[in-house]
């Protein structure tokens, strides 16, 4: 089979790349792991353009080192982290830069955002195609690293009080690093993520959409059959993993049945099988990216997605019940 040698740029607001991959006998494949499943565009342009062969990453899955480029919608959690840490190119459909808890792992040259089928073109004649991301030249942490190794070597022969020292100074240095982590985590992920849900929130209830969806949940989780049917249906396998992203409906959705909990409209004992309920899409787009962080086998991924989303549709259903059960008695009339 011909292969061509692809480029793609960053989009609007986008961060990263420009990225020129190209794939081989071995390295062939692009992964799609996008809500709802299925092959994005863009998963589909870089394929045709490249030569080889688009794989939707909800229902199969690709060894590590057949990847040649990885396509993801995320909006700055995990997902857009767990590819460039196993050094595989990625695409992120969504203007969004090194940030998430794997954000030391997102880099320019294997990680670009806010990709649009536009921003994907054949690679010009001079272009330098690469197969996958292992760099030749060595990264800021391995030029680190060796660093260190030279200081220890150089204070090993050092007296005991100088060791010491050292010894405390890396231990002050490593909690200094964590609390900047920490607190760069706060400022980047979760801040935008609280100011964007109370945004939100604003909105449906100063356009007065919210009342109109209490008015339609209320019933439905004022009863026992209500509840395991808003939890079934969060939980069908085509619908958690496009339910699921940031948690987002979960949480307007719970702020609504709160304010209704408050107002008396639904009975106070219904609060915690009402959170099992609308909670059982939680985390359904996150699995075959969890499988893969956690480095689960091919086998175990492929046959895990669908295990974990068809399991969702009885273990949803079910958790309302229990809770239901041992809310009994909590809030005596």
């Amino acid at each position: 089979m011909s292969y061509q040698a692809v480029t793609i740029t960053a989009g609007a607001g986008g961060w990263g790349g420009p990225l020129t991959v190209k794939p081989d006998d071995k390295c062939n494949k692009v992964l799609c792991v996008t809500a709802g499943g299925g092959i994005h565009p863009v998963a589909a342009k870089v394929a045709e353009l490249a030569g080889c062969e688009a794989i939707d990453g909800y229902k199969n899955n690709v060894p590590d080192e057949e990847v040649l480029i990885a396509v993801v919608d995320c909006g700055g959690t995990a997902r857009c982290g767990v590819y460039p840490k196993k050094k595989i190119f990625t695409i992120n459909l969504n203007p969004v830069g090194a940030v998430g808890p794997l954000a030391a792992f997102i880099k320019e040259d294997i990680y670009v955002s806010g990709v649009t089928e536009k921003e994907i073109t054949l690679a010009g004649e001079g272009a330098a195609a690469v197969s996958k991301a292992a760099s030749t030249s060595p990264s800021k942490e391995d030029v680190q690293a060796k660093k260190e190794a030279a200081k220890e070597e150089a204070a090993s022969s050092a007296n005991f009080i100088t060791r010491l020292g050292i010894g405390i100074g890396k231990v002050v240095n490593k909690f200094f690093a964590a609390g900047r982590d920490s607190i760069e985590m706060v400022i980047k992920n979760i801040l935008p993520f609280m100011a964007f849900t109370s945004t939100l929130l604003g909105i449906i209830s100063a356009s007065g959409l919210g009342n109109v969806i209490a008015k339609t949940i209320s019933p439905l989780c004022s009863t026992l059959p209500g509840m395991l049917a808003i939890s079934f249906i969060c939980a069908l396998p085509f619908l958690s993993p496009v339910l699921g992203p940031g948690a987002v409906i979960a949480q307007l959705v719970g702020v609504l049945l709160g304010d209704q909990i408050g107002a008396g409209a639904i009975p106070a004992q219904y609060a915690l099988p009402a959170l099992f309920a609308i909670d059982a899409q939680v985390g359904g787009d996150f699995v075959p990216v969890g499988l893969s962080l956690g480095e689960a086998e091919s086998s175990t991924i492929e046959l895990g997605v669908p295990a974990v989303l068809y399991s969702r549709v009885i273990t949803g259903p079910l958790a309302v019940v229990i809770a239901f059960v041992f809310s009994m008695g909590l809030y005596p009339q």
